[in-house]
């Protein structure tokens, strides 16, 4: 997906195998109509569905991420523990967490160097590193 171009919504949920809903095709063009990647949560989105005027309810928001998740078109990011954000970026990249705001942002991958993670347990695989540099204005 390019960064300047419009996203076809409906082509996008084919790509993850989804039946284009009324509610999936609102939330998709929300999340990736304009072609821009973005971090959302769950909150953030329902807001912006009310503010363009669509009814939808949380809980939908909800589990329409989830679905975009499972089938592989979103990539779900949590902080603390308990905080998700959902980001349309799904290359391997870091980001940057603000924590005065609760803002996650892309950190450039090309500055960040890992050079050794732990041994892996036996009988356990590598399925991702996910890097989330906290940061808090000064």
């Amino acid at each position: 997906m390019s960064s300047t171009a419009t996203t076809d919504v409906t082509q996008w949920l084919a790509q993850g195998g989804l039946r284009p809903t009324r509610q999936r095709t609102l939330l998709a063009e929300l999340l990736v109509g304009d072609g821009q990647h973005r971090h959302v949560t769950a909150e953030s989105l329902f807001a912006a569905a009310q503010e363009s005027g669509q009814s939808v309810s949380l809980a939908t928001v909800y589990n329409t991420l989830k679905a975009f998740c499972d089938v592989g078109l979103l990539q779900e990011i949590t902080v603390d523990g308990s905080k998700s954000y959902f980001d349309t970026n799904m290359g391997d990249h870091p980001h940057f967490y603000w924590e005065d705001d609760g803002h996650l942002t892309d950190a450039p991958a090309d500055q960040l160097k890992i050079v050794a993670l732990p041994e892996i347990p036996e009988g356990a695989e590598l399925a991702k590193v996910d890097v989330v540099i906290r940061l808090r204005r000064r």
